[in-house]
């Protein structure tokens, strides 16, 4: 698998407080990457030093294409300038000379309907976007976004999020999002890593994620034997847990699980259902 961005054992301390401790993670190229952390885990800090915003004290990373964009803590602009002159500016910023694709930018973002009003007098969702459209500037293959939806209304965070999943497919560009929407980040992420307390406690795909958070049964039956024969022939993963006790992973309601165990000659004594959301998978990985 090729990475746009790999890290190292990255370390950084703030005085006796350690931000990050020996964090290394690989992201994919052309991935959607969901950084997930409470407030406080070193999501930012992270963000800030593959951004070369920050450095760490320990460590190293990199980073397989020469330009990125950011959007990380609050947005930088020039509040007398309107949209197009705060986007001419960052590619000046970048070296480059055309500047063809700034309008394309402000209407992917929804701001055409600013038209040629300062920055000054946008609402905090307008300047939102324009600091995800300052992060799109000269479409970098990399793009890392800190809470890229805050402060957006629901008409808003639709807006974005399919702006993201489009220039990923369309234009193969690589998502690093750090969100505590972790709802509207299961629907955009193709991969995620944990944070807490400066670790990262665990990276996984979006489809690993799914096995293992997916719907599951806790089931415990008269004879657990007869019921896994049956679950074998019918295909369905399933887990013993002992004492004729098992998860069965599926969209299985208790009447299908009460046929089962009735076809297979065994009698359910006891049933739970939990459809686990990544917000719950998170949760429980803090507590083990």
């Amino acid at each position: 698998m090729e990475y746009i961005l790999t890290t190292d054992s990255l370390t950084k301390k703030y005085k006796k407080h350690e931000a990050l401790k020996d964090v290394s993670i690989n992201v994919p190229k052309g991935s959607i990457f969901g950084l997930i952390g409470k407030n406080g885990a070193g999501k930012t800090t992270l963000m800030r030093i593959v951004s070369g915003l920050q450095e760490q004290n320990k460590g190293t990373f990199k980073i397989a294409c020469p330009v990125i964009g950011a959007l990380i803590d609050t947005p930088a602009y020039y509040r007398t300038l309107n949209a197009y002159e705060n986007l001419k500016i960052q590619y000046m910023n970048l070296g480059l000379t055309s500047y063809e694709t700034i309008p394309e930018i402000i209407n992917l973002v929804g701001l055409e309907i600013a038209g040629k009003k300062p920055v000054m007098s946008y609402s905090f969702g307008m300047r939102q976007r324009l600091g995800l459209a300052i992060a799109l500037c000269g479409f970098p293959d990399l793009v890392i976004l800190d809470e890229p939806i805050n402060g957006l209304d629901p008409q808003g965070i639709v807006v974005i999020r399919e702006l993201i999943l489009k220039l990923n497919k369309e234009r193969g560009m690589t998502f690093i999002i750090s969100s505590h929407l972790l709802d509207e980040l299961a629907k955009v992420a193709t991969d995620f890593a944990f944070i807490d307390d400066g670790k990262i406690i665990k990276q996984i795909s979006a489809d690993e994620l799914h096995v293992e958070s997916g719907k599951t049964v806790y089931a415990k039956v008269s004879d657990a034997t007869v019921l896994c024969r049956l679950l074998d022939d019918k295909g369905l993963a399933y887990e013993i847990k002992g004492d004729n006790t098992l998860t069965v992973r599926g969209d299985i309601t208790l009447t299908v699980m009460n046929e089962l165990s009735k076809e297979a000659g065994c009698e359910l004594l006891e049933f739970n259902y939990a459809d686990t959301s990544l917000e719950g998978y998170f949760i429980n990985l803090l507590e083990g």
